[in-house]
């Protein structure tokens, strides 16, 4: 993930990393109104940014619980206008201890999506992860680094372009969808 970070600060983005490990994010409760500090942080930092690197290891066929779980923190901004993460440029990544990677890649693109995302068409999934990186988290395959700096650099391009082209910010057209959606059930 700093890779393509360093690849997007390279393009003219300034960065943030957000380390789920670190935020440590209690479980989404849709119940529960209150929002906790650690949930207002990412809530806040995926909804003011014009574009984002989403990693996520793959288990189990798809993503992890605690990205998982992300996600869900950010079904809150369903309220907000524009809604979600509308017209936002999300590029993927994961990591798998074989030969696959997809799985995780299509269910994010799937969560970008239900959230009203642009995924860039480019995507990383890195497999053999074991091998690609060292102890420390370092990349040790001079090809997956470059392709996650691309990654980077892809996401700043697309979200300059969204944010440089006011014909590509359609809310009024994504609400009158919904209406006629609403309207036809």
């Amino acid at each position: 993930m700093r890779v393509a970070l360093d690849g997007a600060a390279d393009a003219g983005a300034e960065t943030t990393l957000l380390d789920l490990r670190e935020l440590d994010l209690p479980m989404y409760d849709p119940d529960d109104d209150q929002l906790p500090p650690a949930a207002t942080v990412l809530i806040e930092a995926c909804y003011g940014a014009d574009g984002m690197l989403w990693s996520s290891p793959m288990y189990q066929g798809t993503i992890s619980g605690a990205f998982k779980n992300a996600l869900d923190w950010l079904h809150t901004l369903g309220s907000r206008d524009p809604a979600f993460l509308h017209d936002e440029v999300i590029g993927l990544i994961s990591a798998a201890g074989g030969t696959h990677g997809l799985q995780a890649i299509n269910t994010m693109e799937f969560a970008t999506r239900a959230l009203r995302g642009w995924a860039v068409p480019y995507v990383v999934p890195v497999p053999t992860a074991a091998r690609v990186f060292d102890r420390d988290g370092q990349v040790q395959d001079a090809a997956i680094e470059a392709q996650l700096r691309s990654l980077g650099a892809e996401v700043v391009r697309v979200a300059q372009r969204f944010a440089a082209d006011p014909a590509l910010h359609r809310m009024s057209e994504c609400d009158e969808a919904a209406e006629r959606v609403a309207a036809a059930a």
